[in-house]
């Protein structure tokens, strides 16, 4: 917090009495608390016209009766998806997880909302195909 403090240039008192009065979110951590850069700024006013809402869409999708040779291959289809855009890989994550004696699938999507709507609708085809 001292750093965040020197960086806006305001007084610790300030960010404190702003985070008891609900103006402020703020998350405890030990004794610690960790408040978002983008909720500072708000409280003094920085970039408050180019702020824009991040969103993440988390999804799990449990697929019955799979193969090993179709687990591999969603695998791969999937996460070579992910990879199309370089740019927005490092803020996607796609996880398929197969269990070759319960014979089931998982694929887990996190990422920004429109990409994961992406992948989950290209899983959907592979599954119909």
């Amino acid at each position: 917090m001292r750093s965040k403090k020197v960086v806006l240039e305001i007084q610790r008192v300030t960010i404190t009495e702003n985070g008891w009065e609900g103006r402020l979110r703020a998350t405890k951590v030990g004794r610690q608390y960790r408040i978002l850069r983008s909720d500072l700024n708000t409280l003094v006013g920085e970039n408050a016209q180019a702020r824009r809402r991040e969103a993440r869409a988390t999804a799990i999708i449990d697929v019955p009766d799979v193969d090993a040779e179709f687990a591999r291959r969603m695998t791969t289809l999937l996460t070579a998806v992910r990879h199309e855009s370089p740019a927005r890989a490092s803020t996607m994550s796609v996880e398929v997880i197969h269990d070759p004696k319960r014979q089931q699938l998982k694929i887990v999507v996190l990422g920004d909302p429109s990409d994961a709507v992406r992948i989950i609708q290209l899983a959907h085809a592979l599954l119909e195909g």
